[in-house]
């Protein structure tokens, strides 16, 4: 009967072990959990900004500004506008 209850103690000790370490886990892995989303919601609210500035970036009118300004480009009129022509088949240099 000593026998029996020794080893029912030990698989008690062994089931309370294992049930601490199981909670230890699951508040481990809750934290971390709750952790990440809580980036996911920082990340995701940066991304929501940066398509507002994308789209406020990419308005024509400052596109054109841009051009304008940094890469001094003009409006094309046909005063500056060059026609390029395809030279025919049979005038050419003669061979």
């Amino acid at each position: 009967m000593t026998r029996l209850n020794v080893i029912l103690l030990l698989v008690l000790l062994v089931s309370s072990v294992y049930l601490v370490r199981v909670s230890y886990d699951s508040r481990r892995l809750f934290a971390e959990l709750h952790r990440a989303q809580n980036e996911a919601r920082v990340l995701e609210t940066e991304h929501e900004r940066l398509k507002a500035e994308k789209q406020t970036q990419a308005t024509p009118l400052r596109i054109e500004k841009t051009a304008r300004d940094k890469l001094a480009m003009r409006s094309a009129t046909p005063a500056i506008t060059q026609y390029v022509t395809q030279p025919r088949a049979g005038s050419g240099v003669a061979q």
